[in-house]
């Protein structure tokens, strides 16, 4: 006789698996998340049963077929199908059926939760060594583990599955059963869009970044743009394209999701937009784009090479403005003298760095504007800033439709304020009725970046 250790899967198949995270995903995204969950959990498992000399089985829901399921999970895994029922129902029955060939104890986990190690369940094998039952505590009121030394219906019935009641409930069933009962660790799931960092943070989706580059895209109402913009950026293939909205009443999220983007919505200031895609991001670089920029072509070539040249922190590329208009030619002159000998591109140059840079810079300052010239501010006192001699081409809808001159003026008036310690929410209401078209029909856009063209950026700081 020996422990058993019961794995509780569903065959992975797109829009049925991970179904709260496909607004954020897409199907297949979900499905592919799901897997590596899957295969993450199965890895720990069979750890453990080595480890434990346990008898490792899969109770698989949606199975096509025998084939299928033992393709998927591969060899020395025992696999039975879940059954019908809820998931209270299913657990209690695969739990009686291991006890019922003689397991001496039996525990079950989900494919939910990333932390979830061969460590952890060994520490509820030792509990229950001492308990009747032992629980693995989920961060939003269920368990990630639930280990039996015998067999307790009571525990399977009359709980409320899938709510935030679940952990108080079957502890209230233990309680009347009058078993003892140990808890182990609280982890989180991952189940919703807002849980998606646990992934992004996890050691096996750093794995498959490694050496990726991650493409971080701020919106608010760019529908005409943003098509482009992915186009470019999909060109390169790089790890993953993440669209944070805003929240854009025109058709811009939808226009992301049909292009396969990772869609989050945050509607708050771009630098917090800007910091929550980075959380969900887990390529090793970071490559953060505005919504009207489109890369060159092999751009994913030039950032690990740039920034793998000695004493460089960060890079962007090389800056170049779209359509004509009286100007045009100087501003592109002044802004890249400006990047390349005074270390100070901006955020519609495309900024890229690895992640643990990011990391050390604490990310983007989060408030209303000036987060870019900040950032870069911080980045530069680390090392130096590389500029590729590829160009990304912006829009050149800001200057066509305020002339040249005057948005020079505007951003060298917000840069000056800024120093002398105006305040970004006033710059920001400042700017924004500043650059605001003048008609009765326009909206000032609350991600109009600062461009500075011509002004030196003042040197003294205020953090």
């Amino acid at each position: 006789m020996k422990a058993h250790l019961i794995l509780m899967l569903k065959y992975p198949l797109p829009g049925a698996v991970k179904t709260r995270l496909i607004p954020a995903l897409g199907q297949q995204r979900a499905c592919e998340l799901y897997r590596s969950l899957a295969h993450h959990t199965l890895r720990e498992a069979r750890q453990f049963a080595a480890n434990e000399s346990a008898e490792l089985v899969a109770r698989v829901a949606n199975a096509p077929n025998e084939d299928a399921v033992r393709q998927w999970l591969g060899e020395g895994v025992c696999f039975q199908h879940q059954g019908e029922g809820h998931l209270g129902r299913r657990m209690e029955r695969a739990v009686q059926a291991a006890f019922a060939e003689g397991a001496t104890s039996v525990m079950v986990i989900g494919a939910d939760c990333p932390r979830l190690t061969s460590a952890l369940m060994e520490s509820a094998a030792r509990e229950l060594d001492r308990k009747d039952i032992v629980l693995g505590p989920a961060a939003d009121g269920g368990y990630y583990l639930i280990g039996l030394r015998r067999f307790l219906p009571e525990l399977f019935g009359d709980i409320s599955w899938g709510s935030e009641a679940v952990l108080e409930q079957t502890l209230a069933a233990a309680k009347k059963a009058r078993v003892q009962w140990g808890l182990l660790e609280t982890l989180p799931d991952l189940d919703l869009p807002e849980d998606l960092h646990l992934w992004a943070q996890s050691q096996p989706a750093r794995d498959v970044g490694a050496g990726r580059i991650s493409i971080i895209i701020p919106t608010l109402n760019e529908a005409c743009d943003l098509p482009r913009t992915l186009e470019a950026a999909q060109h390169g293939q790089p790890h993953e394209i993440i669209v944070v909205d805003g929240g854009s009443r025109d058709v811009t999220v939808d226009i992301a999701r049909s292009r396969d983007a990772i869609v989050l919505v945050v509607p708050r200031c771009r630098a917090e937009r800007l910091n929550r895609g980075v959380a969900v991001a887990s390529g090793e670089y970071l490559l953060f784009l505005h919504a009207d920029t489109v890369l060159p072509v092999g751009y994913t070539g030039n950032i690990p090479a740039l920034l793998g040249k000695p004493g460089v922190v960060g890079g962007a590329f090389t800056f170049a403005i779209a359509g004509a208009f009286a100007g045009r030619r100087l501003v592109q002159r002044a802004t890249n003298w400006r990047a390349r000998h005074w270390q100070f591109p901006y955020g519609d140059q495309a900024l890229f760095l690895r992640r643990e840079m990011f990391a050390r810079l604490g990310g983007f300052p989060e408030m209303p504007i000036m987060e870019d010239y900040e950032f870069v501010r911080r980045l530069r006192r680390l090392g130096r800033i590389a500029i590729a001699t590829d160009a990304a081409v912006t829009s050149g809808r800001r200057w066509q439709r305020l002339g040249w001159m005057r948005t020079t003026l505007v951003n060298r008036a917000v840069i000056l304020a800024y120093h002398l310690g105006v305040s970004p929410v006033r710059l920001a209401g400042w700017y924004r009725g500043q650059t605001a078209r003048r008609s009765s029909d326009a909206s000032p856009s609350p991600d109009a970046p600062i461009i500075v063209g011509i002004n030196q950026p003042a040197r003294r700081s205020h953090l």
